[in-house]
């Protein structure tokens, strides 16, 4: 049952989120057509501020919402690994129910291949820096701030989609959520693989340097 409680919490959890992503995207395109800036402060502050309520409201059940952030968590936790197909797909279901319900809110088909470009060394460099940013925020908070945890990774995010050239995607269940809505914040299924791979090196990376800083605090 308390299984079940955690998957509920991902699910719910994710689809808010990409609901938020590509809701705000889609708001703030047709408030400032044609004006990319000012529909990106729209996006980049809507999921900066909804994601920190997610994790405040959902983090005493499971509040990752991201297949990058449950491989590193649970990968190395006994009893927590045979769980971790069941996460990734509770994030993954989400994040797709998320995208339609923001297509269908706006008016848009439910759902829409996006034909959106998104594709070069810049950018997967951009995925593996936002990624690994984000799992340190993450793991860096939980070690010593739990606290500060919800607050700092939304305005962790809303700063990394200004000053990464990819705009932080930074998780691999909204990268393949994205690839279902041909608005603003859209990617092209194509594009999707190697934006994920990617975010894995980050993330990995990431989780590589949150352990050795736990080993050496604790000797």
């Amino acid at each position: 049952m308390r299984d079940a409680r955690r998957l509920v919490a991902e699910f719910t959890g994710t689809a808010l989120l990409l609901a938020t992503i590509v809701g705000s995207g889609i708001m703030g395109d047709r408030l400032f057509a044609g004006q990319y800036g000012s529909a990106l402060l729209v996006n980049s502050l809507a999921t900066g501020a909804v994601l920190a309520g997610l994790i405040a409201a959902l983090s005493g059940w499971s509040a990752h919402f991201n297949p990058a952030v449950s491989v590193v968590e649970m990968v190395g936790t006994p009893g927590e690994r045979s769980r971790l197909r069941w996460w990734i797909l509770a994030q993954l279901v989400g994040a797709g129910l998320g995208v339609i319900v923001a297509n269908v809110m706006f008016g848009e088909p439910p759902v829409e291949i996006s034909g959106r470009e998104r594709v070069g060394l810049p950018l997967l460099l951009s995925e593996a820096v936002a990624t690994f940013g984000l799992l340190l925020v993450i793991r860096g908070c939980a070690a010593r701030r739990p606290s500060a945890m919800p607050a700092a990774v939304g305005a962790y995010v809303a700063g990394a989609i200004w000053f990464t050239s990819s705009t932080a995607f930074a998780n691999p269940a909204v990268t393949v959520g994205r690839a279902l809505t041909n608005t603003f914040t859209g990617i092209r299924p194509v594009d999707v693989p190697a934006f994920v791979a990617a975010q894995l090196v980050g993330a990995a990376l990431a989780g590589w340097v949150t352990g050795w800083l736990a080993k050496e605090e604790a000797r």
